[in-house]
């Protein structure tokens, strides 16, 4: 695994992490993996149901991107009830790439096929509600996972940051989709800016397989992070 600094998770100078902050953060991770898994489940029940009634293939496909959110946070859940998280570090990784992946190709296909079908969706108020209301908490929620991953130099968690922040630019997608649709009858407009986010989506992927940010964590051993040069804003230069 790389331990090259990267832009997300920069120093600012902070004492080294201690055994018990490290558990404090490893917690913390934790839960907003646990409030991302719940919120997606919702998210995903209402968002396909709504898609359905209204003959919406974006809508759908925003409940099932809902479910890939889902994975990349039951990776983090899987990750962090080892003892020692770190040792499974480049397998959450790896799996959350996947993930990135997975959705970076079902955008692809859905936005394909919702170009080449033409315009069918009938307006959605559920389905407006539902993207203002993801829009408003995603960002919140992917702020404090990065900050979260950062403190910890864990790369997975600040993966998932990654993977939350997509869907807040997918909820805007949506939200502009549903919205232009409704009032101007411009269908087109979500499938054409679904593939932009397909786009940042394989990029994320790419980068999370290859593990370009720095996943070094203090070892307990090690109290001055020395080995690898990690405090408790990540890694230093």
């Amino acid at each position: 695994m790389s331990n090259a600094p990267a832009a997300d998770l920069e120093p600012i100078g902070r004492p080294p992490l201690s055994a018990q902050r490290r558990a404090e953060l490893g917690r913390r991770a934790q839960w907003l993996a646990g409030a991302s898994v719940a919120y997606n489940a919702v998210e995903a029940t209402v968002a396909i149901g709504a898609g359905a009634a209204a003959s919406s293939i974006a809508l759908v496909g925003f409940g099932l991107d809902s479910i890939v959110e889902m994975s990349s946070g039951l990776i983090i859940l899987w990750q962090f009830r080892h003892p020692m998280p770190e040792s499974r570090e480049r397998q959450a990784l790896r799996l959350i790439a996947l993930s990135f992946f997975a959705l970076a190709g079902y955008v692809t296909v859905e936005s394909v096929r919702s170009l080449l079908g033409g315009p069918s969706a009938e307006s959605s108020p559920v389905g407006i509600a539902l993207a203002a209301v993801s829009l408003l908490v995603m960002p919140i929620l992917s702020w404090a996972q990065r900050r979260t991953g950062r403190a910890l130099g864990s790369t997975t968690v600040v993966a998932d940051s990654k993977q939350t922040l997509l869907c807040t630019y997918l909820s805007g997608v949506l939200l502009a989709g549903l919205a232009l649709n409704s009032a101007l009858g411009w269908w087109w407009a979500d499938p054409v800016v679904g593939l932009v986010v397909a786009g940042l989506a394989v990029r994320e992927g790419r980068e999370a397989w290859s593990g370009e940010a720095c996943t070094c964590i203090p070892a307990l051993d090690d109290p001055q992070g020395s080995g690898c040069g990690c405090d408790e804003e990540g890694c230093a230069a």
